[in-house]
């Protein structure tokens, strides 16, 4: 098995039962502060993923390419340099934006989200940046080295750790007020972020193959072409990602506002986006997992068989992961769509937040692929390209967000009409750009045995849910509902050969 794809399936693992675990905290949130403290909890956390991309700068990727490119030359001192002038950065960014977070606490609260509650959970969350800003160095180290098990297994060991504290921290808070008890749910936050710092940098002190902490300030003082190296990936990355991270910051601000225009009060307001984006997003995004781990590993393969020529490894590791793309993300689209209503009702025994699962599904088939293709552009010095791409979904999202949200006949049904315009459209811009790069042919019959077995695994799995399961209890229904879809799904995807023998061959239990 390569190095690509051993990494690519171990962290594949780890964010798979890091989604989990992240489900597990949703759960316990929902359950513990209800609709309401999810809507606090999620406006607030748009801003404080804003000052860590501030923080950050782009780095993580860059340090992830440059560490890659300076092992295979084995230089040994070069990656020294990348590791003190990184975390000289980002420790310094970190200084700077979170004292200015919280001055900026109370206008943010009151004003821009209109909801004064929002000022706890705010500053509960932030201390946990300069915490993340130096994990993100250490984990772009590692992925340069292709150690993808260091940054996986931390993300675990963060979740567990949240599980743990969220709800003690919450029923401790709780009685004070809804939005002491956000509060809690973001120092349990910080607390994971810590414990997963901690592992990252025991498992440094482990792996490493050079003294860091000798002459580390001279490492810093020469290391100008180190940072200029940095920046040229970094700046433009930080663009894209700055980009989505304002968009995302705006997007609690544009919808409050916009649903005031249309008659809707603050509290209900905060319940609605809570819905949204606490409860039918995080559904949707879990089958993220697979793209996450195929982008983390697609920088530096692809910069590697680029820098090295090798045209037709490059396409073919392209084609692989946007191929496993499309199969679990035609997948995860089906269950989606089909019971939408059991799995929120099984989750948040609430099934409000169906109605936009069922709405935006199909858009999700493109978020899938969003991510890789991103990766790949980064990967081909494309990061300018990207953020231009991503500045108009930024642009298109914010937009038909304002002129749905503030019609009373739409609502909230014009956030998640915002939000599926932007996946379409960033998704089709980044693929436009990867083609117009590399020479990559487009396998027509492949999308069309695709599409072929979507539309007849929905049929066939609707009839026999129908036939057979119609009267079952709604867990029931659910969990023998997913089984037979999935397992509908994947004959026909063999069948049709976009499952092929090597596939399952790499499967451990079916060799």
């Amino acid at each position: 098995m390569s190095k690509f794809l051993k990494g690519t399936l171990v962290l594949m693992a780890a964010m798979f039962i890091t989604k989990i675990l992240g489900f597990v905290n949703r759960i316990v949130i929902a359950r513990l502060i209800g609709e309401e403290g999810v809507g606090l909890y999620m406006m607030v956390f748009p801003s404080f993923i804003l000052v860590v991309t501030l923080t950050q700068i782009g780095l993580p990727v860059a340090i992830s390419r440059s560490v890659a490119a300076a092992e295979a030359r084995g230089d040994v001192a070069k990656m020294k340099r990348i590791l003190a002038v990184s975390l000289s950065i980002t420790l310094s960014l970190s200084l700077l934006f979170t004292p200015a977070l919280l001055l900026l606490a109370p206008y943010l609260s009151k004003v821009l989200f209109t909801d004064p509650r929002t000022y706890y959970p705010l500053i509960a969350i932030t201390p946990a940046i300069p915490i993340i800003a130096v994990s993100s160095v250490l984990r772009g180290y590692f992925q340069g080295r292709q150690n993808m098990k260091p940054a996986a297994y931390s993300q675990v060991l963060e979740q567990v750790v949240r599980i743990g504290l969220i709800a003690l921290f919450t029923k401790k808070m709780l009685p004070y007020g809804i939005e002491f008890a956000a509060a809690g749910a973001m120092a349990a936050a910080a607390c994971g972020e810590l414990i997963s710092l901690l592992y990252l940098l025991l498992m440094f002190r482990f792996n490493k193959n050079f003294l860091l902490r000798r002459r580390f300030f001279r490492a810093i003082r020469n290391g100008k072409e180190t940072a200029k190296e940095l920046f040229e990936v970094a700046i433009p990355t930080t663009g894209s990602r700055m980009i989505g991270s304002l968009a995302w910051f705006f997007e609690p601000i544009v919808v409050t506002q916009s649903l005031a225009i249309a008659g809707v009060t603050a509290i209900t307001a905060t319940k609605e986006y809570g819905v949204l984006t606490g409860y039918a997003l995080p559904v949707m995004f879990l089958p993220s997992f697979v793209t996450l781990a195929l982008s983390t590993s697609l920088v530096p393969a692809v910069s590697e068989a680029y820098a090295k020529k090798q045209h037709q490894v490059l396409e073919h590791r392209v084609q692989e992961a946007l191929r496993f793309c499309l199969v679990t993300g035609g997948l995860s689209v089906l269950l989606l769509f089909l019971y939408a209503e059991p799995l929120m009702q099984f989750m948040y025994h609430s099934s409000n937040g169906a109605r936009f699962i069922t709405l935006m599904a199909p858009f999700f088939l493109f978020y899938y692929y969003q991510g890789p293709l991103q990766a790949v552009l980064q990967a081909l010095n494309l990061a300018n390209a990207a953020m231009i791409n991503s500045l108009i979904g930024a642009v298109v999202k914010l937009t038909v967000i304002f002129i749905f949200a503030s019609q009373s006949q739409f609502g909230i049904y014009g956030a998640a009409l915002g939000m599926a315009a932007s996946i379409l459209l960033v998704t089709l811009l980044h693929l436009a750009t990867v083609f117009k790069k590399i020479s990559i042919s487009v396998n027509v019959r492949q999308y069309v045995m695709f599409t072929v077995a979507m539309v007849s695994s929905f049929f066939i799995s609707r009839s026999l849910n129908e036939l057979l399961l119609s009267e079952f209890r709604p867990v029931t229904y659910l969990a023998a509902g997913a089984v037979t879809t999935t397992l509908c799904y994947f004959v026909i995807s063999i069948m049709f050969g976009l499952v092929t023998k090597r596939d399952l061959s790499r499967i451990p239990f079916l060799k």
